[in-house]
């Protein structure tokens, strides 16, 4: 349960992300709303995978979710930049995460 509540945590900060992005510096009120839910609930998330995983595990898999989640956001919904060293870049962080996994002693 831990797994999923990380993996639904890592989720919810590509969400945020968008929406933080979408609100204009929280100009806009429903993206803003939608960050500062999403914000919360990724952070409850976190805390309750945080209970019976390792720190740093949860942590690197959590921040990489949403580091690679909002890469392809921004490419797919905000027309950002594509480019060789920046799919690299998310792969590198993808790696790191099936690293951590792997050495994870809890499961």
């Amino acid at each position: 349960m831990a797994w999923f509540a990380l993996l639904a945590a890592g989720l919810l900060e590509v969400v945020w992300s968008y929406f933080m992005k979408v609100s204009d510096g929280f100009r806009n009120l429903t993206p803003s709303i939608i960050t500062i839910v999403a914000m919360i609930a990724s952070f409850v998330l976190l805390a309750y995978a945080m209970r019976s995983l390792p720190l740093g595990t949860a942590y690197v898999i959590w921040t990489g979710i949403g580091a690679v989640g909002a890469f392809i956001v921004g490419i797919m919904f905000l027309n950002e930049q594509i480019s060789a060293l920046r799919i690299l870049a998310a792969i590198l962080i993808i790696s790191g995460m099936v690293l951590m996994k792997i050495t994870a002693h809890t499961s």
